[in-house]
Order: structure tokens, then sequence, then C-alpha cells
């Protein structure tokens, strides 16, 4: 007789917790974690299966092939989330009066097809991080677990009624919360799905509609809840889903994003595109700092981007002097109204180079027209009139035209009148070139290069700037880019649009005509081989039968920018440091004025005096409501209190946000040549755990302590955290605003300890 095997616990707790350990406490979970368990293991040997046969099935095009990758990414994504977190998917569960209802990264179902988790995200689940004891929304009682290694090594319960107190062992609220912050801080940000504050939770949960602001200081979890807010509108948000243009996350810097990278897979969702500023370009990869305050300030005002429309229209000009081009068919003159007729033809809005296009094809259809227009004037001798309709007339004899009006007698295409000649002009090498000379193709980097050169281009398409405001934009190098010119560089981009978008419209036309041509061949082939009474065959000359046998042009598809949008939602970190002119690089890709802003007006290195929401007003964006976070659960006390003089110093009204941080070591202080030892000392003492330099130059340090240590500078440690921070030579991170505000983030930084170096006699 075969022995069913005993499922492995998923408790594993410490002896310390022994009266956790209680069966009568744990029975029912061990229970529904173990089909938690046997669900995982079914679905990853499905998804294995079904994915295996996705890749083995047969190359195809066009919609099939998008939809065969489709599938497979979705697959994918879904075998990677059960295969890294296994039967930690579950977070906890919440009890109410009509059952117990557990919670889960992902929803899950058995092979029964019985909900064995809720997805966090679900209405279902919104009590588990939403109730309070002030709103228990219906709750008896929530449990969360404390999972290490794929086995719950500590659980917490919060009971919200006197009925619910039986049979449970941990009754502080504030447990789980309070151990998620004493663990170690690794190179990737933790996982704090499980332990979202009711407030957080809110904020996570809002509308998209409009502009939601969530402002907050260091640690109050604003890159927490953005991340959450991002995966949860993703899953619930009909209007933001990918079919209408998905979740833009927009990040500091690059470390920033590595830091963050495991967020939002942990949180059941791969659809959201991250990025920087930097990204949406390709010259951000090269940009470096701007140096001159002066320019960056001139280049930070939105109206610089005003620049590139006028610097592209001055290439468009349509020529002022007739010329005679030589066809087969026709001598043809093309006179200057012609060209000005043609150059009035794209609708407003058509990118450069796409309107080239347009231009070539409507100033054929002129020309063809007026030669057309020319020949129909009757003949005197009435050849060609309706009485007597010369050689061009159908014989008598043959079978009625088949299909509509594009087919003639004899069941072929009807050629458009004219075809022959507008195919000579289309192909004509002087009127394409005449087109190319008079709307060029531009290249992004060379329209925004000249201006920053070219003093008399700069004055005619930016003509508000002074002389001494655009000598000072002038520099040698065109290309020597900087973050300050990315906006441009993004505009110009947009205002010229795909150089080969036409190009491949040629393309794919050629190949219908081709396919067309073909299946005509095949066409004439199977009727002249037709011995049916009724000439079946014969239907194939119908139009629907024609476009059904040659169905789409297979042309491989361009390659999209997928950071170009439009998206239905971006969500943008750190935002107290865009300018005027880079919140237009966001505002091009979102249509819909769909944004979380996520930021702390007392960080902005540059200063932030007026509120978010005139701020945001300025850049365009005028429906705007704000959520405050003002709780500090990262940084303790000692080192809030250190830093909070620090901000105040250069911003007196800084809003400095509580913090409610257990423990910490008090904040010590030292001169540049301790820093070794505070490292190696720090090092030898934890065996877990992160630290971080903070300098204004830290390429001048050199290399120390090792893995667990990094070198970075103040901008480049905003939003990271750490639990050792050593801030070397406050002193040279510069006077005023900008300085006090890198300070502060620098000293912020640390969760458990923040030692402060400067130079010998300062």
């Amino acid at each position: 007789m075969p022995v069913t095997p005993v499922p492995r616990r998923a408790f594993a707790l410490p002896a310390r917790l022994s009266a956790k350990d209680d069966p009568v406490l744990i029975a029912d979970d061990e229970n529904h974690l173990a089909a938690i368990a046997a669900a995982v293991d079914h679905q990853v040997a499905d998804l294995t299966a079904r994915l295996d046969v996705a890749r083995r099935a047969p190359g195809r095009s066009g919609q099939a092939a998008f939809d065969r990758d489709q599938e497979i990414h979705r697959l994918s994504a879904r075998l990677r989330m059960l295969r890294r977190f296994g039967v930690d998917l579950c977070l906890g569960r919440i009890v109410r009066d009509d059952g117990v209802t557990y919670v889960g990264r992902v929803g899950l179902t058995d092979a029964a097809g019985e909900r064995l988790l809720v997805d966090w995200r679900s209405p279902a689940a919104e009590p588990f991080f939403g109730a309070t004891h002030g709103d228990p929304q219906g709750l008896v009682s929530r449990r969360r677990y404390r999972w290490t290694d794929g086995l719950v090594t500590d659980y917490w319960d919060e009971v919200f009624r006197t009925d619910g107190l039986a049979d449970h062992a941990a009754l502080d609220d504030q447990s789980a919360f309070l151990a998620s912050l004493a663990a170690d801080r690794s190179t990737r940000m933790r996982d704090v799905l499980g332990t979202i504050a009711a407030d957080q939770d809110a904020i996570v949960r809002a509308g998209s509609a409009g502009t939601l602001v969530v402002d907050g200081g260091p640690g109050t979890g604003k890159t927490v809840v953005a991340l959450h807010r991002a995966a949860y509108l993703l899953y619930s948000d009909p209007h933001v889903g990918e079919h209408h243009g998905g979740v833009l996350f927009v990040g500091p810097h690059r470390p920033y994003l590595d830091y963050v990278a495991d967020v939002l897979p942990g949180l059941g969702e791969e659809g959201v595109r991250t990025c920087t500023l930097a990204d949406l370009v390709p010259e951000g990869a090269a940009a470096h700092p701007e140096p001159d305050p002066t320019v960056a300030r001139l280049k930070a005002d939105a109206r610089i981007i005003a620049a590139v429309d006028p610097a592209v229209a001055l290439s468009e000009q349509p020529p002022t002097e007739g010329m005679l081009l030589g066809t087969p068919s026709a001598d043809v003159w093309v006179d200057p109204r012609d060209w000005a007729e043609a150059f009035d033809a794209p609708d407003p809005g058509t990118p450069h180079h796409e309107a080239q296009d347009v231009i070539a094809e409507a100033l054929v259809t002129i020309l063809a027209d007026q030669l057309a227009d020319a020949e129909a004037e009757p003949r005197e001798d009435g050849f060609g009139s309706d009485e007597n309709p010369g050689w061009d007339a159908v014989p008598t004899g043959y079978p009625p035209a088949v299909g509509d009006d594009e087919f003639d007698a004899y069941g072929r295409s009807a050629p458009e009148p004219g075809a022959d000649l507008r195919e000579e002009l289309a192909d004509h090498p002087d009127l394409r070139s005449a087109v190319a000379r008079a709307w060029p193709l531009l290249d992004p980097a060379d329209v925004v290069g000249d201006l920053w050169t070219v003093p008399a281009y700069l004055r005619r398409c930016a003509p508000w700037l002074t002389p001494d405001e655009v000598a000072t934009l002038q520099r040698t190098d065109a290309h020597a880019w900087t973050d300050a010119d990315l906006p441009l560089l993004d505009a110009a981009r947009r205002r010229l649009g795909d150089p080969d978008a036409a190009r491949r419209r040629r393309r794919a036309a050629a190949a219908q005509a081709a396919e067309r041509a073909r299946m005509a061949d095949v066409v004439d082939h199977l009727i002249a081989t037709d011995d049916s009474d009724l000439g079946v065959m014969s239907m194939l000359r119908g139009q629907d039968l024609q476009a059904a046998l040659t169905g789409d042009a297979r042309v491989p598809a361009p390659t999209p920018d997928a950071l170009a949008g439009p998206f239905a939602h971006v969500v943008v970190d750190e935002a107290q440091e865009l300018t005027d002119a880079q919140w237009q690089m966001l505002l091009a890709r979102c249509p819909s004025r769909s944004f979380t802003v996520v930021g702390d007006r007392a960080q902005a290195r540059h200063g932030f005096a007026e509120s978010w929401t005139e701020r945001l007003a300025r850049v365009g964006l005028d429906r705007v409501t704000q959520a405050s976070l003002t709780l500090n659960y990262r940084t303790p006390p000692h080192v809030m209190a250190a830093a909070a003089p620090v901000i105040r110093a250069g911003l007196p009204d800084a809003n400095v946000p509580e913090s409610v941080r257990p423990g910490g070591a008090p904040v010590r202080s030292g001169t540049t040549a301790d820093l070794t030892s505070v490292l190696d000392g720090w090092l030898a003492q934890h065996p877990g755990g992160t630290a971080c330099v903070v300098a204004a130059d830290p390429g001048a340090v050199g290399p120390i302590g090792g893995d667990r240590v990094r070198m970075l500078d103040p901008v480049s440690a905003k939003g990271l955290e750490f639990d050792l921070v050593v801030v070397l030579e406050p002193e040279r991170m510069g006077d005023g605003i900008e300085g006090a505000v890198d300070r502060y983030v620098a000293m912020t930084r640390a969760t458990r300890e923040l030692v402060v170096l400067s130079r010998p006699g300062v």
C-alpha cells in the first residue's frame, strides 16, 4: 500500500518562540500552507509544459507572432514568480466573521479551483493593509508572517475585537513592523510588502485620475509607496493596463534603479517600465552634469524647448524657382505654386521626417492631376469623346466585369488613370532630390547642437533671450552634452520623428503590390483551367477574396522605442529635482496627465520655494491632490536629531519628519584620518549589512572597504539606505541651500549608525 508523503512543515520557529509553536495556534495555517505548496508545485509543472509547447510552436508573423510572444512572456513571468517564492507567496491572513482569507503576492487556486490566496492588490485584500484599531474594516484579527528561506520563522497577530483574543500569541500590533525595521540592509531594497502601513496603503490604492503628489521627508516610505502604487494600478485600474499604455516609473539615477530592481517582480508585476531621465534619449548615456549654473538655469526654463520648432522649420522651405521634369510619358513643369501647395499637405503635428513623404506624394498627385486635366480637353475631331470613345473602349463579346469598379471586364485590376505618369514622377531622381533639398532629413543632435554653436541661429529661434544670454549658451563642442540638454534633444527627436518611417511604408507597399501580382497570376491560372459550368473560379476576381488571399504583406515591423510612450500613468520619484524643461519630457509621454509625483521639497538641491500645486500648474499639471507622509520609519532618532539643524540652517521651514525608529547608536564624529578604522571596526563587528561613505568627490578618496562598502556622492546616494553611513568632509559639500540639502541627504541614509568625519582643524 503506497504511503502518502507527509507535507513538510512551513513553520520553523526558534526555541525562544516556543509559545507560538503551539499546534492550537498554527495547525490551520500549516494545513493551508501545505495546500499552497502543493498548488505551487502543480502550477510550476503545468506552466513549464505549456511554456515548452509555446516555444516550440512553428514561427509565425504579424499578429500571430505578437500573440505568441505575449503568451510566452505571460507564462514566463508567472513561472518566475512561483519559482522565486514558492509557499512564501503568502503574506498572512485576515479573519472576518464569515471566515479566513489568506493574502498573497499573487492570486492562487488549487487544481479543483478553490481559492488559496487572494492577490494583495485585490479589494478582498485591502483590510490586510488598511485596517486600524480606529477603522478595523470588518476584521476580527490579522496575522503577518516572517519568512526566512521559505520557512515561517515568526508571526504576529493583531486583534481588533475583544472576541478575537482567543488563539493568538502575539498581540503587539507593531511587532511585525518593528522587526522589519531591525533587519540588515543589502544592495537591494528590502521586501516590505507584508508590513505596508495603513497610511501608505491608502496612497497606494488611490485612483489614477489627475496627479497625486506624495510628499514626505527622508525615511517616510515614499519610494515604497511609489513602487507598490505602480504595481497596484497596473493590476486594478482598467485605464492603466498595458493595452492603454501601461506605467512608466522614473527614478533619479541608475544606482537607485538597481537598488529597487527586485521590488516590482516581488509584487507580482513585471510590466512596469523603469528608467531615468537620461534613458529617454540616446545622448543621455554620455551626458554629464551642467557645470555652469547660469547655463543650467537658462536651459531649465521650459521656453527653451520652444526653440526646437522654429529651428526645424528653417529647413522646411519650398523652392522659389520652377523646374522641368522629363518623363517617358510627358515633360512636366513644376511651378513654385505647386511646391507651396504640396508643403501645405501634411496635417498639423506631423513629424518632420514623415511629412517629407507626404509632401512628395502630394506633389506627384498635383502634377499628375494637372496633366490629366490638360489631356481631358475634347479634341476637335471628337476622338476620345463619349460618342467616339476611341481604342480604350471595352470590346464587345467579353464577359462583364466581376467585382466592383476596381476590376475591368477581363477581371484584372484596372489601372488608375495616369498611373504610369505617377509612377514615373514618384521615382524621378530629380524630383526626389529636389524634395530632399527643400525638406531634408535632419539629425536631432545637429539641430540642438547648432543652437549652441551658431549665435544667429539661436537668436532667430529663441528671440526672448538677451544677447548676453545667447553668448552664455554658446560652446565650442556642439555635441558636448550635459543633463540640461536632454529636454531639447528629446523635443527635437519628437519633432523630427522616425527618418525610416517613409522607407518602411514604401517597402510595405511594394511587398503588398508584389504579393497581389503573384496572386493575380495564380488566379489567372485557376480561371484558365476551370472547366466547371458555373465558372466558379471567376469568383476569385472579387475584391474581398483578393484581400483574403493576399493578406498583409510580411514586412518586419520596426522595433519601437519602449520609452517613447504614450503611457497611461507615470510615477516620478525624487520629483523635486526636475526642472520645468525636464517635466516636458514626461508630459510628452503621458497625454492623459495621470501622474504620481513623489518627492520632498526640503531635499531640492536648487530650492523649492513654491507649493507643489504651484510648481506643477506651471509645468502643465492642474488636477493635483496631495498626500503627506510625516513619520520617518528608517532613520533612528539620534541621526534625525543631528540632521534636522543641518537642513534648517539652509531651509528654516523644512518639514523634518518625526522619527519612530527605535534604537540606533549615538552619532559619532572624528577626522578623515579615522576613516579606515571606522570601516574596519564596523565590518568586523557586523557580519551582515551594508555601509556607505558619502563624499563630495568620491573619486578623490580611493578604494576603501570591501564588497559591503560603497562610495557615493550625495546626489547618487539619494533614495538609498545603508546600515552605516560615513559622511566624509561635509564642509566640502558646498554652501547655501545646495550644500545644506547634500549634507542632509547624506546623513539621513543611515538606518543604524552615522559617523561624520571632517578635516582636522575644521
